[in-house]
């Protein structure tokens, strides 16, 4: 009887492959980021919120010619610590949904400012959390929504400081 020689692969070979595979693996895995990511996703939420509020404070002060936030001389360049208070007279008139609150979630609401410097003025801002956002053009905020002497990581300056992306 003729001996046929069996065809495979050896051990060593099949480890080999599985060790590429793997590097591969954590080599794409460190490209994408997964966490960054969902800091991007929960920045660009925080971005919308933050947007539609602002634009709801616009419509409310176009047809009541007042923000629904006490902004007064005495309120100029103070900062609401959450926009959770501010947010029940807009969706009273009508300017925002009646769950926006319960869209938006408390827990974002409490990390948006809200401030003035002017009788007609209001910004809206919120500090974001992934790398991208924090070194948008826009992210070159503080709380307040001035710039002042800021050193912003959007700058590109070195030993610079989180700032906050602000819409007004």
């Amino acid at each position: 009887m003729k001996k046929t020689a069996v065809r495979g692969f050896t051990l060593i070979e099949l480890l080999i492959v599985i060790a590429l595979l793997g590097a591969l693996a954590v080599g794409l895995l460190a490209t994408i980021d997964p966490f960054e990511q969902l800091k991007k996703g929960r920045d660009t939420s925080m971005r919308n919120t933050v947007s539609e509020f602002y634009n709801a404070n616009l419509r409310y002060y176009a047809t009541k010619a007042a923000f629904p936030i006490p902004i007064t001389a005495g309120f100029a360049g103070a900062v609401y610590p959450d926009a959770i208070p501010a947010v029940d007279t807009p969706v009273n008139a009508g300017e925002l949904k009646d769950r926006f609150t319960e869209l938006a979630g408390t827990g974002n609401l409490s990390k948006i400012f809200v401030s003035s410097t002017a009788a007609e003025h209001v910004a809206v801002c919120f500090k974001p959390e992934s790398k991208s956002f924090q070194i948008d053009p826009n992210t070159v905020y503080d709380q307040t929504g001035s710039t002042g002497t800021l050193t912003c990581k959007s700058t590109g300056s070195a030993g610079a400081t989180d700032c906050y992306f602000c819409i007004q």
